[in-house]
């Protein structure tokens, strides 16, 4: 984790005895998060890793932008050795080594005996590939793609986890024993239709790029500047804290695009004002993990996997993230909703307005924002590419926060998170470098895992299966499909769950005997990816969430799945109702209808969300009874299917439930 995680909790906080202490959600994050588990370095070794994590962002950015080196095969190789290189030098053997300095021999030779055939196959990457599969005829060359292989595999299993390295196993025993040895050895390691292809050309092209802007945007003050904003906004109203937390974890995660990591940092914030307003520790600590884990799904940054959807559905990224807004909103909404409910029934009152800050004093920082507006509009235009569009904004972001110091001098503001300086600016580049590690190894993974089902034939053996499983009932495929996202993405970074998901479960349910539209597939695979970082039993942001806390994981994580409910149920509406992510045409929808139905659609579902919300509360002007619950979610259901008929039924039902309820409440008060 960077310098910014690792604060984890302010110190005025650590003397409250409800809040947990930096240690303790240093013991949960080493316990669940193999990112937290890295080597300790100090002195000159410590400058010396710093000095490699900074130079291998340069690389990275000037790779990316003068697409150099030109053949795949060299840039990409080069590319794996260096983050070979990386991740060996930060990620130790196992968990709980705290020796300092320390890095035993048997992990120098692994780094350099691993990273030594990615190097070699650059260096002579125009003679391999006019071997072709002749290739594999030379031992030296097979022993080179083993190793290289087993390398990244064990770096892996130290940096990502072992779920992903399961499923790429049995794959890989599967596939030798199915396939001829050699064409295996070409097709995973000498082709870019394995460890070099889609997933890991993507990371390389894009994703690097846009890690280390977030790196950069972190050390602006953006983060301060979301909170600061949030409780503006909705800091004095009823349980205004946990509005706070959903509104600033939403801004800060789309552009940290980690849910553990954004829990921590904005968390150790958020979450003891939701305790000291009123709200249990289960639920401080849920709302702040929900919050953090749907920053992912928020546009226009959308984390690292907005991306390899683009490439995977080949459109742009720009449309990407215009129909994820919906979903994103609904998601969002609902949670807000089911804080505000539940601050009702407890009675709980807001921050007073003389604590908060003034809208006044913020509204001259808005230029903080520069960076991202300026990155949207270039991707969004198409004016500049992608990476491209992320280094112009990387350089904004440098200007915006030398803008901000002189700022900060002319206001006597003295605050250090706030001022961009010569170190940050190197700590930017090397979390960027580092962030970027465990994204590329669940990529190069993913490809492997991909390449297997391509060397085999497997995807086509899996669709027969999967719908003769189903009888070509598509909620069947869809559910089938949405357990094997929550059950890989339990330790598995979003993009290589995306990754493996689009290359197995997405043609399944695009298969005609399914028939659901692509871009809809492609979403349904993403949304239950991300939700598994909230989904028990392995909940890694709740339980980063109920460690500040001090709650019960489990409940947390309970609480955490009820909050984000609309993860759960959004993705099947618009697998069956593509028109929900603005995909009209598929559904018939003609071109001077789209705005209004761009309308219906907004309207109806915020509000089938708020009968969901409320159904799962229990509360809305008073408790509710178990009929009205049922029938508010009902109602709310048909909301957010769209559809004239399913929204008037659903109007009628929760409008009847809700004046019904307002005015039980206003007799009450009376009598």
């Amino acid at each position: 984790m960077d310098k910014e995680k690792e604060k984890l909790v302010q110190p005025e906080l650590e003397e409250d005895s409800g809040v947990g202490t930096a240690a303790d959600v240093e013991e949960v994050m080493k316990k669940y998060d193999r990112e937290s588990n890295t080597r300790i370095w100090e002195g000159w070794q410590r400058t010396a890793v710093r000095i490699i994590g900074i130079a291998f962002s340069c690389y990275c950015i000037f790779s990316t932008l003068k697409g150099w080196p030109t053949l795949p095969e060299q840039k990409l190789n080069i590319f794996l050795g260096l983050i070979l290189i990386m991740g060996y030098l930060h990620y130790p053997i196992k968990k709980g080594i705290t020796k300092v300095n320390y890095m035993p021999w048997y992990d120098i030779l692994i780094m350099v005996v691993g990273a030594f055939p990615f190097f070699y196959f650059a260096a002579n990457a125009n003679s391999v590939i006019q071997l072709a599969t002749r290739v594999t005829k030379d031992p030296k060359m097979v022993v080179f793609a083993i190793v290289g292989i087993l390398a990244l595999m064990e770096l892996c299993r130290r940096s990502v986890g072992i779920p992903i390295l399961c499923v790429l196993g049995a794959l890989l025993i599967y596939t030798f024993s199915s396939v001829r040895f050699g064409k295996v050895i070409y097709d995973l390691f000498y082709t870019t239709s394995g460890v070099m292809g889609t997933p890991i050309n993507v990371c390389q092209k894009y994703i690097v790029v846009f890690i280390i802007f977030g790196a950069f945007l972190e050390r602006t003050g953006i983060s301060n500047f979301f909170i600061n904003l949030a409780n503006c906004v909705a800091g004095s109203s009823a349980g205004g804290p946990a509005k706070v937390a959903v509104i600033s974890s939403a801004l800060c995660g789309m552009v940290s695009g980690s849910s553990v990591g954004n829990t921590v940092t904005t968390g150790s914030v958020t979450i003891p004002m939701m305790k000291k307003t009123g709200y249990k520790g289960e639920f401080a600590g849920a709302v702040e993990a929900a919050a953090s884990t749907g920053g992912q799904i928020m546009p226009p940054i959308m984390g690292a996997a907005a991306f390899l959807m683009a490439e995977y559905m080949g459109i742009p990224y720009a449309q990407v993230a215009l129909k994820a807004i919906l979903p994103a909103v609904l998601y969002f909404t609902g949670i807000y909703i089911a804080v505000h409910l539940e601050a009702k029934k407890l009675g709980l009152k807001g921050i007073p307005r003389s604590e908060l800050p003034k809208i006044s004093k913020l509204l001259p920082k808005i230029y903080l924002l520069l960076p991202l507006v300026v990155l949207v509009a270039l991707v969004a235009t198409q004016a500049r590419t992608m990476q491209m569009s992320a280094a112009i904004a990387i350089v904004v972001t440098i200007v915006v926060g030398i803008i901000n110091n002189f700022v900060n001098k002319a206001a006597n503001i003295d605050e250090p998170s706030e001022q961009f300086t010569v170190t940050k600016f190197l700590d930017a580049l090397e979390a960027g470098g580092k962030s970027v590690i465990t994204v590329a190894v669940a990529c190069a993974m993913a490809g492997l895992v991909a390449g297997c089902i391509t060397t085999t034939g497997l995807a086509s053996t899996l669709i027969t299966t999967i719908v003769k499983v189903s009888g070509g009932k598509a909620i069947i495929a869809l559910f089938l499909t949405m357990i094997c996202c929550i059950i890989l993405g339990m330790g598995v970074p979003t993009t290589a769950n995306f990754c493996i998901m689009a290359s197995t479960c997405a043609p399944i349910l695009m298969d005609k005997r399914i028939g659901i539209v692509p871009v809809c597939a492609y979403f349904f695979v993403f949304y239950f990816g991300i939700v598994a970082d909230i989904t028990p039993p392995v909940a890694l942001a709740a339980y980063a969430g109920s460690a500040i806390a001090k709650a019960p994981p489990m409940k947390t994580a309970l609480n955490a799945t009820r909050l984000a409910i609309a993860a759960f149920i959004v993705p099947y509406i618009f697998a069956f109702s593509p028109a929900m992510l603005f995909e009209f045409e598929s559904v018939g929808i003609s071109g001077a209808m789209i705005p209004v139905s761009v309308v219906q659609i907004c309207i109806t579902s915020l509000l089938g969300i708020f009968g969901v919300a409320a159904a799962l509360n229990g509360f809305l002007f008073k408790h509710m009874n178990p009929l009205f619950r049922v029938a508010i979610a009902a109602g709310g259901l048909c909301m957010m299917i769209p559809g004239t008929l399913t929204d008037v039924v659903g109007l009628v039902v929760v409008g009847g439930v809700y004046f019904y309820q307002r005015m039980s409440a206003k007799k009450a008060v009376q009598a």
